[in-house]
């Protein structure tokens, strides 16, 4: 069942008749998300920093955006999440997660490092993974710079973002366990509906292929912008679901809606987290659709869940 909210959201976007983003290609698409952004977005607050910086990539410099949340001593080092916004691995930016980001930051008292990395079509598989862990490392790195506490480092996003924050956990712990000590030291995951498993394969995926925000033509048509191939579904790169061993991941939160295509596999993924040991907080909103988290201009759940993951991350920062 949807919520009240969900369904009118719904039947709104059914009623603009929209082209898909299938037929309009990827600058198109781009677009498209980014001017439909300001009738669902809520007012930006307040924040006591935000600032446009970058950081060395394996192909040029990564754009990133630093919040630091309204009234902290900006000389204090204070936790930071590193986050990947959504978007398909092919539309999204630091601009259409701007306010969600705002919000998260004021929420859970901590600073938070938005990520701009690269995507398909123009920048194929792995390039957003690359991007991703290296945006991570290189926050680790400027801690007394950034005025963060790299001890308190977590790695979060929403949908594709989410899949690439579990991914850069991945692979943190791997370089970890091969002696590089420049790793970041990530101590939580923020993963919100995240895509964990390309293989799309679950009872979700079917029941809300269609009318329900996410389509499985979208999702489709994003996989055939991001991989190079149908062998890339199967690299934990890719599907961190896949990947042989979940064991020694930091913490999680992990948030799914009920009416999505991705819900099955994201608690799937927190299923298995448990499974290896981790601890895993995981909530479902049982009447919302995929993408709800950044529509609290339409959606109040919005705000409630963006208050719960401030409340998570504060627990997991130490300072709940």
């Amino acid at each position: 069942m949807l919520d009240k909210e969900a369904e009118a959201f719904l039947a709104a976007v059914k009623a603009a008749n929209r082209p898909e983003y299938t037929v309009l290609g990827a600058a198109g698409a781009r677009q498209l998300y980014k001017e439909t952004r300001g009738a669902v977005t809520p007012e930006a607050p307040e924040m006591s920093e935000v600032d446009n910086i970058a950081a060395p990539g394996p192909h040029g410099p990564i754009p990133l955006r630093y919040y630091r949340p309204a009234g902290v001593d900006k000389k204090e080092p204070i936790p930071v999440v590193v986050f990947y916004h959504g978007g398909g691995w092919v539309i999204g930016d630091l601009d259409t997660h701007d306010v969600a980001c705002r919000l998260l930051s004021n929420e859970a008292r901590c600073a938070v490092v938005s990520v701009d990395y690269r995507m398909g079509p123009e920048h194929k598989f792995p390039a957003a993974v690359e991007d991703a862990y290296a945006a991570a490392h290189w926050v680790a790195g400027e801690a007394a710079a950034l005025r963060i506490d790299a001890t308190k480092l977590a790695v979060g996003g929403d949908s594709a973002g989410g899949n690439l924050a579990a991914v850069v956990a991945l692979m943190a712990r791997g370089k970890l366990k091969d002696g590089d000590k420049t790793a970041p030291k990530i101590g939580y995951q923020l993963l919100i509906y995240p895509a964990t498993d390309m293989h799309m394969d679950t009872k979700s995926h079917e029941s809300f292929a269609r009318d329900h925000l996410l389509t499985r033509a979208a999702m489709d048509w994003f996989q055939e912008q991001y991989l190079n191939g149908a062998a890339d579904r199967d690299d934990w790169r890719a599907s961190p679901l896949r990947a042989k061993s979940l064991a020694g991941l930091p913490p999680a939160y992990v948030l799914v809606a009920g009416n999505d295509p991705l819900r099955d596999e994201g608690e799937a993924y927190a299923d298995a987290l448990k499974k290896a040991g981790v601890p895993v907080a995981f909530r479902e909103f049982p009447g919302q659709v995929h993408g709800f988290v950044v529509l609290g201009k339409v959606m109040p759940q919005a705000g409630q869940a963006i208050a719960e993951m401030g409340t998570a991350l504060k627990l997991a920062f130490g300072q709940g």
